[in-house]
């Protein structure tokens, strides 16, 4: 913990964490860079052309940069720092507990050992893809970054139908957070690489219940809302690398 420092402008927050973690808070960001092996940016898109301005030729040259600001490409980091060992990631809210989905690409000149590093860091948080084509960075914000909102979402539409049936809320949440997790488990648990659709199946029978749900649910557009707000988080993701880009220049 002694040999991690956190830069952020949330003095309080800083010394909480200090004082969970032993590790040591600043709030100057070209300060605490200066040393260091590996420099991980946490920030918001909005924030992103102050702090690289902050940072600029002052990272060691050896040191890896590890990002998670959303939409910032890797041309713009490395062009934004001048520096070249850039890693360009997303991971999800689920990181928090070890049970994130991270996907993550480098830049050319980042190698083996700094790739390594970087596996090591984000399977910290869960899991971790690593995809060669940039590209998928953007695809992987609006399907699994920002996955576990359309989750809650979805159980929070659940409880609320549960409570118009008549459960007490409590019982309600119950049900569907312990329905949430046994189906990805049992999906999780099949030795046999089926599709999803296959255990729709066997949840479905002819002209019962299920069937009458989910015929509901396809006549009201169910699956191309999703689809459809899925492909617009993409697109937010493609804007805010361009606003970004837009309002350095």
């Amino acid at each position: 913990a002694k040999h991690i420092i956190a830069s952020g402008p949330n003095v309080p927050r800083g010394e909480a964490l200090k004082e969970e973690y032993g590790i040591k808070p600043m709030t100057n960001n070209a300060a605490a860079v200066e040393n260091a092996d590996v420099v991980v940016l946490a920030i918001k898109p909005q924030n992103i052309n102050k702090v690289l301005k902050e940072l600029k030729q002052t990272i060691r040259p050896e040191a890896l940069v590890i990002s998670i600001v959303a939409g910032a490409t890797l041309e713009k980091m490395s062009t934004g720092l001048d520096h070249d060992l850039i890693v360009r990631s997303m991971p999800n809210t689920p990181a928090k507990i070890g049970k994130g989905i991270t996907v993550w690409t480098t830049s050319k000149d980042v190698d083996d050992e700094h790739k390594e590093i970087a596996k090591k860091i984000l399977s910290a948080l869960g899991q971790e893809v690593y995809m060669k084509d940039e590209n998928y960075l953007d695809m992987a914000t609006a399907l699994s970054g920002t996955g576990p909102a359309y989750v809650f979402l979805f159980m929070e539409a659940l409880v609320d139908a549960g409570v118009h049936l008549g459960f007490p809320r409590r019982i309600a949440e119950q049900l569907v957070k312990e329905t949430v997790r046994g189906s990805v488990d049992y999906f999780d648990s099949s030795d046999e690489e089926c599709h999803l659709a296959s255990y729709r199946d066997q949840v479905t029978s002819p002209g019962g219940t299920t069937a009458e749900a989910l015929y509901y649910l396809e006549k009201m557009g169910f699956r191309t809302a999703l689809s459809r707000a899925v492909w617009a988080a993409y697109n937010r993701s493609i804007e805010l690398g361009k606003e970004n880009n837009k309002n350095e220049g």
